[in-house]
């Protein structure tokens, strides 16, 4: 069953004065020079031209959901372009700006720490927080050996630093689809509070949005039962839910964070848990570095394969959309598996 979870709200406080006389002439004035730069540059926020919501979503999957359960309704900006890796992004004065002015932002706390620094002080008036929709967990803690992993567990003690992931949990739900349908369903929900007017389309929308991802459950469910192995090797644990979804088991080169390195102790392990379990491919991600994977599969004469994050669509990708690159992960983990 899709639980429906509450939407995080922040209020915008607006002062009204009194204004008479002459002062009521500028304003108009003032108004309508507002209203001639705002169509001039609907793409900067503060809502579309053509009446269009304007919704600013952090990256891909939330990207995804908002375009799909806003239909023609909605006008969607991603902070992070295509082909840009969205653990690390940085956003530009513009598009911090554009979540000031946006009606609707849609982001996923912890996976990106300065989108988060941004919402909390962008004021905006309709947020929807992806994990306030669905549970979290732990994964990609027992890769041990990082370089960096003490460095940073030294600055989180302090302060300093920024847990990759709600509490140093797992951010990476749109891979386990259930866990997706949830957020899409909180996302139509948020549509909904934005732009009451349209909130019937929404709700169909997500209707249809949340079936087509149960069946996506189902093919997963039926494509990965009673396979020989279990074990998969990949770049950075970002398929824990996924793997504790279908059964299977996770095994990453770097834990949570994509770009941390591994240590020559954590090479020798997958070595180990390769030998043992039968593990015939290393799989890499389109958007981060494949040297280490490939580096990986070279020693121990394995094959190389594609599993991909879905943080973001390239050109390189297996497919255009949401659906399509899952499926195509659905194949790889089969031949892999098999």
């Amino acid at each position: 069953m899709i639980a429906r979870h509450r939407i995080h709200a922040h209020s915008r406080s607006r002062s009204r004065s009194r204004i008479g006389g002459s002062a009521l002439t500028a304003g108009a004035a003032a108004l309508g020079l507002l209203a001639l730069t705002a169509c001039g540059s609907d793409d900067e926020g503060g809502g579309s031209a053509d009446g269009k919501l304007d919704v600013v979503a952090s990256f891909y999957p939330l990207q995804f959901l908002a375009e799909r359960i806003g239909g023609d309704q909605v006008d969607v900006t991603s902070l992070t372009e295509p082909g840009v890796e969205p653990h690390d992004l940085e956003l530009s004065p513009r598009q911090t700006a554009s979540l000031t002015e946006a009606d609707l932002v849609v982001y996923l706390e912890g996976l990106q720490p300065t989108v988060d620094d941004a919402v909390e002080q962008s004021g905006a008036e309709h947020v929807a927080e992806a994990t306030s929709f669905t549970t979290l967990e732990t994964h990609g803690d027992d890769v041990e050996g990082d370089e960096h992993a003490e460095d940073e567990h030294a600055e989180e003690e302090s302060g300093d630093g920024h847990d990759h992931g709600t509490e140093g949990k797992d951010p990476h739900i749109w891979l386990d689809p259930l866990r997706y349908a949830e957020v899409a369903q909180g996302v139509g929900d948020a549509l909904a509070d934005a732009d009451p007017d349209h909130a019937d389309t929404y709700a169909a929308n997500t209707e249809q949005l949340v079936s087509e991802l149960n069946e996506l459950d189902e093919e997963f469910t039926t494509g990965l039962a009673d396979l020989p192995s279990n074990t998969f090797i990949t770049t950075h644990a970002a398929f824990g839910y996924l793997a504790e979804r279908y059964g299977l088991h996770q095994e990453a080169i770097s834990g949570l964070d994509p770009e941390s390195e591994p240590s020559a102790a954590r090479m020798r392990e997958l070595q180990e848990i390769a030998e043992e379990d039968g593990v015939t491919t290393v799989f890499f991600e389109t958007l981060v570095s494949d040297d280490t994977a490939r580096t990986l599969a070279g020693d121990l004469g394995l094959e190389t394969a594609v599993l991909d994050p879905l943080e973001g669509i390239t050109d390189d990708s297996a497919g255009s959309d949401y659906f399509e690159v899952m499926r195509a992960n659905l194949d790889a983990l089969r031949a892999a598996l098999a």
